[in-house]
Formats: structure tokens, C-alpha cells, sequence
């Protein structure tokens, strides 16, 4: 059931997407030929008249359009008629193609709305994490750090830290000599060893059996991250400089040692980009009691773990007013759109790969999961991010996409006269059988997805 509610609500999205379309050239004289759910590949499933436009159900689903006379052949629509889409200014044209954008925009923040004035809360997105437990070895730093069950994680290392992800993503990318290392704390190290060792050159390898000292507090990585990486709008990639197994066996040799005895293989560089892969320590700041408390350096061991456990508690956002229904329905959809921009231009420009691209058959999945296990709210909320997701996709200016066209209108404007028909035909034919390639790529991707889990 909860699977069949997602499925009609995605479907409630395409049909507002295409009647924003269709009342937009409807007001302004346009006649629409065709009204069609899913797109025009394989067979119809269900075809009726409603007034003058017929009404067709295609068996591919992804997807919707109107058809106006120009784009049918056969229309006996006279080539002059200002039924015709090719007939009106080109500001008229310019709404009717962008209605549908807008539609889905304000579809989306009907249903947010619905959803805050129904609950009279929003979800925030923010979640307040505290320690459950501690379950550490005895000689584990988290002891002596003060950390205590029931305190609240406001951040660490300076990053807000709001959901579990973000924590456990900075604990793990700091277990102890995982052999990534920064060039700044490479060359703060370098600088340690050449005060203490002036007579030795950057890559001179240090001669066989010579003595070198070696700094007793050593600079290190502290791994943080930015609010898009903790917000998990991108991807978190630890930066930094690999060693090789030569620099790990030396590391281990120097580990613990204030005196090197050389054996004639490695430079002083070399030393200090072994001494730097050590530990990363993590700062923690708690409220305990209504107090902030910066806690003493916890260091993870090699398998990136500190011995907590953790719980999560979501910080709703009142609506129970009018105004603040507005106010913070509003709030909501821009700051999860703000976020479904920035993850679209990771994808663009390849930060995110191809693979990790899902669609709508994933999204019915999860939308289903999320009605099932947290209300009918969730999934209506997930509604409006996706009718945002589709403005933002169909505005963007790709041939075949309502943006496309916007693009050959803005063209025309500055030409003064339209394309060639045909010039703009090729081109859309082209762009729609990549959109038809990637969709097959998309659903194997959320197909791949589904059985994995």
C-alpha cells in the first residue's frame, strides 16, 4: 500500500507538470492536440477524447507531455491559425513552456504546506546526536576525554555536527596511520626535523648510521569537513598524500622514538612524511546541562573507532500558525532545494559519479519505505522535494527539456526570426534518445541498488 501511495504521487507530479503546460496554452488560445502520461515509446495502454485534446496513457511511464498542431503532421489546423504554438509572440511561448516548471514549483509548496498546517511541525533535517554509551578498551583515550552518557555532540573538529553520518565520517577518516597525509603537515614536520638537524638537506639521503633527532610533538591531520559533506549534499574525500610501503615500514620503525639511527635509505623529507602519518586527533564539544564543554583530544584507533554508542533525536520546526505555515514551508523547500542544486552540480561536474545517479523507481522504493515506517507526511514531503527536483531538471537548458526550449526562444529573440524547423528537430530528436538512455541507465542503477540491499 505504502508503495502504491508513492507511485500515485509521482504520477500526481507529471500530470501537474503537463497541466501547467496545458492551462497555459489553453489561456492563451493554443489548442492542445495531445495530452499524454508517460512517453510516446511502445505501446498506448489507454487513449480518450476530453473536449478537443485526446488523452493517451502510454506503457512507459517515465514521463509526460502536451502536443500542440505544430508538432502533428497530420493536423488540419491551418498553418496561419492562432491555435497554432509557432503563431503566438514569443513571450507567450516562453510562459507556456515554462508553466510547467512552475507548476511543479508551486505544487511543491502546496504540499509542504499541507503537510506543516496537517502536523503543525516540519522536520528540520537536524538532529540533535548524544553518547549512549561507552564501550572502549580500558587504555582508550575516550576515558581520560571526559566524554560522559547523555552528553550532547554539538561539534567536532569545528564541524556543526547534526546528523550521525557527519561524526562517523570524521571518526573513521581519522583512525590512527592510515597512510593519508596533507603537504601542510608534511612540511611543518620537515620544518620540526631541519631545526633540530640543520646540517641535513631536504633529499639528501641521511648517511648510514647517523643519528638524526626527531621532534617530540609531531604536527598532524584534524579532519573535518564542510556543512554540503556533512549534510551528505556531496561527497567527503579525505585529501592528502598516500604513502608508499618503503615511507609505512619507516613510519613503524620511528613510531615511539625520539632518536634515529639511519641506515642509509631515506632523506630527511622522507622522515618527515613517516612521522606525520600518525594521529588524528578528535575534538569534541558537548552541552552538558546547558553548558557548552570542549572535551580533552580522543584519538580512533587503526580501524577508525573511538568505543561509543550513539542515539539521534530530529528537531522539528513548529507550524501551528498561519504565518508560520507560510514562513516556514517557504524556509523548508529552500533550503532542500539549496541542497538538490549543489548534489546536481557535483554530478555536472563529476565529483559524483554516474553510478550513484537514481531515479524513480528507487525513489518509489524509498518513498514506500518512508510512508511505512514514519507516516503518510514523509512521503508527501518527499513529493515536493522530487516536484522540485523536476522544475529544477526540466529548466535546465537541454534540447528535449522545457529549458531547451526556452533556449531556442531566447535564440530566436536575439536572431529575430525561429531556427530551422528541422535543424531544431535533429537536435531534440538527438537530446531525447539520450534522455531515453539515460532513464534505461537510471532505473538499471536503482534496479542494482534494490538488490544489493
Amino acid at each position: 500500500m505504502s508503495i502504491l501511495i508513492m507511485i500515485l504521487l509521482l504520477s500526481l507530479l507529471i500530470l501537474v507538470h503537463e497541466a501547467g503546460h496545458f492551462i497555459a496554452a489553453r489561456a492563451f488560445g493554443i489548442k492542445v492536440e495531445k495530452f499524454g502520461f508517460g512517453l510516446p515509446v511502445g505501446p498506448v495502454l489507454f487513449k480518450t477524447k476530453c473536449g478537443d485534446t485526446e488523452v493517451l496513457v502510454h506503457a512507459f511511464l517515465l514521463g509526460g507531455y502536451v502536443s500542440f498542431p505544430d508538432d502533428e503532421k497530420d493536423s488540419d489546423i491551418p498553418v496561419d491559425s492562432p491555435e497554432r504554438f509557432i503563431n503566438k509572440p514569443i513571450w507567450q511561448r516562453a510562459i507556456v513552456v515554462s508553466a510547467g516548471v512552475i507548476a511543479n514549483i508551486i505544487c511543491a509548496l502546496a504540499l509542504v504546506m499541507l503537510v506543516a498546517g496537517w502536523t503543525k511541525r516540519l522536520p528540520s533535517g537536524d538532529y540533535e546526536i548524544y553518547t549512549a554509551s561507552i564501550s572502549a578498551p580500558k587504555e582508550a583515550s575516550i576515558w581520560s576525554s571526559g566524554l560522559q552518557i547523555g552528553d550532547r555532540i554539538l561539534s567536532v573538529n569545528n564541524c556543526k555536527i547534526n546528523n550521525i553520518y557527519s561524526l562517523v565520517t570524521i571518526v573513521k577518516n581519522s583512525a590512527k596511520g592510515n597512510g593519508i597525509i596533507s603537504q601542510e603537515v608534511i612540511d611543518k614536520n620537515y620544518n620540526l626535523l631541519k631545526a633540530l638537524n640543520p646540517a641535513l638537506e631536504k633529499d639528501e639521503i641521511i648517511p648510514n648510521k647517523l643519528s638524526i633527532r626527531l621532534p617530540k610533538q609531531k604536527e598532524t591531520d584534524i579532519i573535518t569537513m564542510d556543512k554540503y559533506a556533512a549534510k551528505g549534499a556531496k561527497y567527503f574525500k579525505r585529501e592528502g598524500i598516500k604513502l608508499d610501503e618503503n615511507l609505512k615500514s619507516l613510519k613503524s620503525e620511528l613510531e615511539g622514538k625520539s632518536v634515529y639511527i639511519s641506515d642509509g635509505k631515506y632523506s630527511l623529507y622522507d622522515v618527515a612524511q613517516a612521522i606525520s602519518d600518525g594521529v588524528h586527533p578528535i575534538n569534541i564539544i558537548v552541552l552538558r546541562n546547558g553548558e557548552e564543554i570542549s572535551l580533552n583530544p580522543i584519538y580512533p584507533d587503526e580501524k577508525g573507532l573511538i568505543g561509543i554508542g550513539l542515539s539521534s533525536k530530529q528537531k522539528m520546526i513548529e507550524t501551528k500558525t498561519p504565518i508560520k505555515i507560510v514562513k516556514k514551508s517557504t524556509k523548508y523547500l529552500w533550503d532542500n532545494t539549496s541542497m538538490m542544486m549543489y548534489s546536481l552540480g557535483q554530478l555536472f561536474t563529476g565529483n559524483v559519479p554516474l553510478k550513484d545517479m537514481h531515479g524513480v523507481v528507487a525513489i518509489t522504493k524509498i518513498g514506500g519505505d518512508m510512508i511505512e515506517k514514519t507516516g503518510k507526511s514523509a512521503g508527501i514531503l518527499l513529493a515536493a522535494l522530487i516536484s522540485m527536483n523536476l522544475a529544477i531538471l526540466n529548466i535546465l537548458p537541454i534540447p528535449a527539456l522545457d529549458g531547451g526550449h526556452l533556449m531556442f526562444l531566447f535564440i530566436e529573440k536575439i536572431l529575430g526570426k525561429p531556427l530551422d524547423d528541422k535543424v531544431i528537430e535533429k537536435i531534440s530528436s538527438l537530446f531525447f534518445t539520450l534522455l531515453i538512455i539515460l532513464m534505461i541507465f537510471v532505473v538499471f542503477n536503482d534496479i542494482t541498488l534494490l538488490i544489493k540491499k
